[in-house]
């Protein structure tokens, strides 16, 4: 990247080409995983749309869904977002621009790896973590070279001071490394065929060990990382308690990886395992509210901008969309409430409404933040686009997760209900007709959220070919004592 791309007064010493290639990744990718999406919630409903062919079946593009909207698309983002971040508030280079391209292009063979052998059938058949060993290995080769270039730079930063923001990035790369690994212990048998060193309720454990603390790290901590930067950016307004900020990183860090037994209460599971897995899941409510809060307080005297601001309509929607979604896990959590939803779409709604209401949204807010900035261009091309994909995407969302609370609430007490003999009431087959209407609502939110993401790929797509660059003479934004980037870098030596 030239110096003319860049702001006034602002020597190039940041590697923004890796960050522009994750960013686009992630527009790219996002429309993969949702089309995929929708196309199995258009299986539920109309099943010969499998064509007959194994490879199109529901069974094997669900997790296909799953890794391309998690790691392909939400993966790529934070890849952008940190290696954005990092460098800016350390005022440093990335530590290896070697090693950050490395990051890129291994990624990315891992997701043409995943699009390959997904829908063949070659899985581990573990949730999240489906891949079979070789693309496992790469992704542990990827990650590692990851954690080199993102605390390599932090190193060599140029300002004393870490930022919170950083601060979450870090735990979530440390701790999916060893997540991944532990988990993905496993013997090969064959080229693309592993069988885990785990066996029975011990696989189970370790599995949503690592299950939930993907949500709790690949998808929480992770994403809380861009809160702290790109809100209080777009805001332009300090975060709200810095306290509470590296108060909520600690609680959250420490709650997290206890919570992964609530997925298996009324198993074989010791008793006292899943007390422990529910009584620290509700415990993480406290923390996750409290980053919830910080996040909405930021903008104290700056809420008149929400009428204005799509932008910042995404950010303070995902962060509501985050103490809900948090609020709800924790309920969910509790024994007797997950007795009635377990196994129902309740589930299903829950999940999304953390990663479309949360994660996606975070995502859209920063990357609309970013991209005008990595391509030197004054906004992104078509602000009303911006705005039209807030509401269709806020729609989308609720269609989607109103539609499966309530089926899953019907569906777990349809499954319950007994005559006075003890003989079920209702027939599993008559819970699947019952759920047939909301099986459609649901299909009509998936496609507009996936509407939404086409119309930020072309928007993306306007803003890096179709406006001529920002005038020199105008900084992009006039950096204050309040501004975690507010120490302009001096110019880079030759």
């Amino acid at each position: 990247m030239n110096a003319s791309d860049t702001a006034a007064g602002q020597v190039e010493i940041f590697n923004y080409g890796v960050v522009r290639q994750f960013t686009i990744a992630t527009v790219f990718w996002g429309v993969v995983g949702m089309a995929v999406g929708v196309l199995i919630a258009a299986q539920l409903i109309w099943p010969e749309l499998n064509f007959n062919t194994p490879w199109l079946s529901y069974g094997r593009l669900r997790p296909l869904h799953t890794n391309g909207v998690i790691f392909a698309f939400g993966g790529s983002a934070l890849f952008a977002t940190s290696y954005y971040v990092v460098q800016r508030t350390c005022q440093a280079r990335l530590f290896s621009d070697k090693l950050a391209a490395f990051t890129f292009w291994g990624w990315q063979a891992v997701l043409v790896g995943a699009v390959i052998t997904l829908p063949l059938g070659y899985t581990s058949t573990k949730e999240y973590a489906e891949l079979e060993w070789p693309l496992d290995i790469l992704i542990a080769l990827v990650w590692v070279a990851y954690a080199v270039v993102f605390f390599g730079t932090i190193a060599r930063r140029r300002v004393r001071h870490i930022y919170v923001a950083n601060w979450f990035f870090g735990s979530y790369i440390l701790t999916i490394a060893v997540l991944h690994i532990f988990n993905n212990l496993e013997l090969p048998v064959s080229l693309w065929k592993s069988y885990s060193i785990y066996a029975g309720v011990q696989d189970a454990m370790v599995q949503w060990w690592y299950g939930h603390n993907a949500v709790g790290f690949f998808l929480t901590t992770s994403f809380l990382g861009m809160m702290y930067y790109f809100v209080p950016k777009q805001a332009e307004r300090p975060i709200y308690s810095y306290r509470l900020s590296i108060v909520h990183f600690w609680a959250l860090a420490f709650t997290y990886m206890w919570a992964g037994p609530h997925h298996l209460l009324y198993t074989s599971l010791p008793d006292w395992t899943q007390s422990l897995g529910m009584a620290l899941s509700l415990i993480l409510l406290a923390p996750s509210w409290g980053g919830m809060i910080n996040g909405i307080m930021t903008l104290s005297g700056a809420w008149h901008k929400l009428r204005t601001d799509p932008i910042l309509k995404f950010l303070v929607v995902a962060l509501s969309f985050y103490g809900m979604s948090t609020f709800e896990g924790s309920m969910m959590s509790i024994r007797t409430v997950n007795a009635l939803s377990h196994y129902t779409d309740w589930t299903v709604g829950h999940v999304h409404s953390g990663a479309l209401g949360w994660v996606a949204m975070i995502t859209f807010g920063s990357l609309y933040y970013m991209i005008p900035r990595l391509y030197g261009r004054k906004s992104m091309a078509n602000m009303q686009l911006v705005e039209l994909h807030f509401w269709v995407a806020t729609l989308g969302v609720v269609f989607y997760i109103a539609s499966m609370w309530i089926a899953g609430v019907m569906q777990g007490l349809m499954w319950r209900a007994t005559e006075p003999d003890g003989t079920l009431t209702y027939s599993f087959v008559e819970a699947v007709k019952a759920t047939y209407p909301f099986y459609a609502i649901r299909l009509a939110g998936g496609l507009l959220f996936l509407s939404g993401m086409c119309l930020m790929a072309f928007n993306t797509w306007l803003t890096v070919r179709g406006q001529s660059k920002v005038n020199p003479a105008v900084p992009l934004y006039s950096p204050d004592a309040r501004d975690p980037d507010y120490a302009v870098p001096a110019p880079a030596a030759a």
